[in-house]
């Protein structure tokens, strides 16, 4: 009989690549839903959310490992942050601790949470880390840089506007920054899951890339496999805060919760958003990122 894995976050970006991954390679999911689901042979959906208690100890009851993909991205305050990545995830943690058995736990995290000076969500997501550091279960904190692939909804238009032949940046041009394929992601989180060893820790993971990439890098790899001029336009650092205040105070108003706000660019014009992966690979050293934004990036367009 297959393992028992719970997945949060599965209907997401990452949570659907994995729950895929996982379904493929012979893994029983239950998974987290708020809408109505279907269950399949390998897919039992569980609906709820990170409030619900009953629908929490359902999900993680009998499981051996529990992988906590679920967050929130977007807020017009950090309460709202703090109410979906931190109170989530302890909410996670108590529905865990009240059955007999012991998952092990993953969290995937976000680079973010290296700077939580920075923004809202760069501060809920080190916030959301720390109940799992000091639970009694073997645990591990997956800090992703950005993420692309298939699905991806936030890079692709920064590439699609490549392939338009611009490039807009927000910060300086040497900034430096980290990239990760989604599926070079999942492999890792396969990685940890069927490593018989307790993988403990925090992690950065990114693609490998020396030194990651710039946006003057970014623009010549895009005119390497394109084989058209791409230029960079820079936005001025008063202006795009100009936006993302005025985006706040509509937010505010209009009671929606927005990407762009202060903090964001806070996080966007960061000069260094570079992984080291060599703890990572020490901790699981089956594990390679296996997948550059070279070959890649004309289908995630």
């Amino acid at each position: 009989m297959p393992k028992l894995v719970a997945v949060t976050g599965a209907t997401g970006f990452i949570g659907h690549a994995l729950i895929n991954k996982l379904v493929k390679n012979g893994w029983a999911v239950r998974a987290l839903t708020r809408k109505s689901r279907t269950d399949s042979d390998s897919v039992q959906w569980i609906h709820g959310d990170l409030e619900d208690s009953t629908a929490l100890r359902q999900l993680v009851k009998d499981t051996s490992a529990v992988i906590h993909c679920a967050g929130a991205v977007r807020g017009r305050s950090y309460q709202e942050f703090e109410h979906t990545n931190v109170d989530g995830t302890k909410n996670l943690l108590r529905a865990i601790t009240e059955q007999n058995t012991t998952p092990k736990f993953l969290l995937i995290s976000s680079l973010a949470a290296r700077q939580p000076e920075l923004s809202w969500y760069a501060k809920s997501k080190c916030m959301a880390e720390q109940p799992v550091i000091d639970s009694n279960l073997p645990w591990a904190v997956l800090r992703p840089t950005a993420v692309y692939g298939p699905g991806d909804k936030e890079l692709k238009p920064l590439f699609q506007a490549m392939h338009r032949g611009f490039l807009p940046v927000v910060g300086k041009l040497n900034n430096r920054f980290g990239l990760i394929h989604v599926n070079d992601l999942v492999a890792a989180i396969q990685t940890w899951l069927s490593t018989e060893q307790t993988v403990n820790g925090i992690f950065e993971i990114d693609d490998g890339s020396p030194n990651g990439y710039s946006f003057n890098s970014l623009v010549e790899l895009a005119q390497q496999v394109w084989k058209k001029p791409v230029r960079c336009i820079t936005i001025p650092s008063v202006l795009i805060r100009s936006i993302a205040l005025l985006n706040l105070c509509f937010a505010h108003i209009l009671r929606y919760s927005p990407m762009l706000t202060p903090g964001k660019v806070n996080e966007l014009q960061h000069d260094n958003w570079v992984c080291d992966n060599s703890p990572l690979i020490k901790a699981l050293p089956t594990w390679q990122p296996s997948i550059r934004l070279h070959d890649s990036l004309s289908q995630v367009i």
